[in-house]
C-alpha cells in the first residue's frame, strides 16, 4: 500500500513539467486558476485515478483467467477480451463517425462482452460442457478472426487507424472524468463477482472430479468467472487500451507472496497492479524529453523479462 501511495504522489508530480509537492497538495484541497493547478487537476488526477481502476481490473482479470484455464500462463486476452474492443471500436469509428474516446469507449465494451458471450458458448457447447482447454482454443480462433477483420477494416479507412493506432498503444492520457465515471461501475460490480468466485476457484485449480466432490458447481464458477473477466478486463481494455503482460505477471508475483490461496492473490492483485500501470505510465512521461511514451509499451519492456524468468523456470523445474 504504501508503494501504491508513492506511485500515485509520482504520477502527480512528474511529468513534462515537474510540480512542487505543496502545489500539488495546494491543487489538490483548494481552488486555483495557476497553471499548476490546471495540470493537476485536469489531467494528471484523471489518469492516476483511471491508471489505478484500469490496474485492478487487469490485474484481478489476470487471477481470474490463469485460475480458470488452469493455466499459469494465461492472460486475460486469451478470450477474445481485446480483439473484441478493438473490433467495436473500430467499427464505430469506421461507420458511425466516432471521433473521442468518450464516445467510442462504449462501442469497445460493447465489443468485448459480445466476443466473450461467444467465445464461451463455443467453448460450452456439446455434451462435456465447459472446459479449460477448449475455452482457450475458442478464445485463440475468434481472436484470431476479428483481428484480421479489424486490420481489413483500418487499412481501407485512414480516421479509423489513426485512432486505432492510438488506442492500441495502451496509454492514459486523453481520459476525462466521464471515463473513468463510466468505467467505475463495471469494476466495482466485476469485482465482486471476482471475489465471490475465487474461494471456488481454490477448488476448480484441484481438477473438476474433486471440486464437484468438495461441493463446487463447476459450471457457475465458470460461468461467473467469465463474467468478471469481462466486465474487468473488457471495461479496462475498452478505456485505456491493451496494457499487456499486467495481468500475466502480477498474479504470479502475488503468488509468490502469499501462496496459491485465489482469495490472497486476488487481494494482493489489486495493489500490485495499479503499481505496475501507473509505474509505468511515469516512466513513459521521462523516457523521451519533450514526449511521453504509451504506459502499454513501457509496460510491456517491463513484463518481458517476468515472461522469460517464468519461461525459464518452468524449463528448470521441468529437468529437475
Amino acid at each position: 500500500m504504501a508503494a501504491l501511495v508513492a506511485a500515485a504522489l509520482l504520477s502527480l508530480l512528474v511529468g513534462t513539467k515537474s510540480i512542487p509537492v505543496g502545489e500539488v497538495w495546494n491543487a489538490l484541497w483548494g481552488p486555483g486558476e495557476s497553471p499548476d493547478h490546471l495540470i493537476v487537476i485536469e489531467y494528471r488526477v484523471p489518469r492516476t485515478l483511471l491508471g489505478l481502476l484500469a490496474g485492478i481490473a487487469l490485474g484481478v482479470a489476470g487471477c481470474l483467467m490463469q485460475g480458470l484455464t488452469r493455466n499459469p500462463l494465461a492472460d486475460p486476452g486469451l478470450l477474445g477480451i481485446n480483439a473484441g474492443a478493438a473490433f467495436g471500436i473500430t467499427l464505430a469509428v469506421a461507420f458511425l463517425g466516432a471521433a473521442e474516446i468518450t464516445s467510442y469507449v462504449w462501442f469497445g465494451f460493447a465489443g468485448a462482452a459480445v466476443v466473450s458471450l461467444v467465445v464461451y458458448r463455443i467453448g460450452t457447447a456439446g455434451r462435456q460442457g465447459a472446459d479449460p482447454v477448449r475455452l482457450t482454443l475458442a478464445g485463440v480462433a475468434v481472436t484470431a478472426v476479428l483481428t484480421g477483420l479489424t486490420k481489413g477494416l483500418i487499412l481501407l479507412n485512414a480516421k479509423a487507424f489513426e485512432e486505432w493506432r492510438h488506442w492500441e498503444s495502451g496509454s492514459l492520457t486523453g481520459r476525462g472524468y466521464d471515463v473513468i465515471a463510466g468505467a467505475a461501475p463495471f469494476i466495482a460490480i466485476g469485482l465482486i463477482a471476482a471475489i465471490i468466485a475465487a474461494r471456488s476457484l481454490n477448488a476448480v485449480a484441484l481438477g473438476e472430479d474433486l471440486a464437484h466432490a468438495l461441493g463446487v458447481n463447476v459450471g457457475r464458477t465458470r460461468l461467473l468467472t467469465a463474467a468478471a473477466l469481462t466486465l474487468l478486463c473488457g471495461t479496462a481494455t475498452a478505456a485505456v487500451g491493451p496494457i499487456t503482460f499486467v495481468g500475466l505477471a502480477v498474479p504470479h508475483i502475488a503468488r509468490w507472496i502469499v501462496g496459491p490461496d485465489q482469495r490472497w492473490i486476488v487481494a494482493y492483485s489489486m495493489v500490485l497492479a495499479p503499481i505496475l500501470v501507473i509505474g509505468a505510465d511515469v516512466l513513459g512521461r521521462v523516457l523521451i524529453p519533450s514526449d511521453e511514451v504509451p504506459a502499454g509499451l513501457v509496460s510491456a519492456f517491463l513484463g518481458a523479462p517476468v515472461l522469460i524468468y517464468l519461461a525459464r523456470r518452468a524449463r528448470t523445474g521441468a529437468a529437475a
